[in-house]
């Protein structure tokens, strides 16, 4: 397995995986569900790492497409360079490092923003050297 295949795999265990605090968040706010209340979830609020847990869940989900794109383009094209490998290295890392100050709440404003950067500037490299 190529290492950007790797690093797909990885990222999909971890969007996989990322709907976990969600849930515990939800059952520690709301208690757990019941058949009266699966339809319609109580109305109690959701504590706020539970809130960032959906959200870091909900944002992997929503970068995930494009990742792997990306990643089985250069795999059937058999355009995999020792710079694809990297930037899907980066993308993943960035990925961890941004659901972990998703969910703990990381006090920083920019860190959060910083990291989202970087792991889209590594998917940016890594499409873009598939063009060149």
């Amino acid at each position: 397995m190529t290492t950007e295949l790797t690093y797909l795999l990885l990222t999909a265990l971890l969007t996989g995986v990322l709907w976990i605090p969600a849930v515990i968040g939800q059952v520690k706010s709301r208690g757990v569900l019941t058949p009266d209340n699966y339809v319609t979830l109580p109305d109690s609020p959701l504590l706020d790492w539970a809130k960032r847990a959906d959200r870091a869940h909900q944002n992997a989900l929503e970068n995930f497409g494009i990742f792997a794109a990306v990643v089985l383009v250069a795999h059937v094209t058999d355009a995999n360079t020792a710079l694809t490998a990297t930037c899907a290295a980066i993308y993943f890392f960035a990925r961890v490092a941004h659901a972990i100050v998703f969910i703990t709440g990381f006090k920083h404003f920019m860190a959060r923003t910083f990291i989202f950067t970087i792991a889209w500037a590594a998917w940016l490299v890594m499409a873009l050297s598939l063009l060149l």
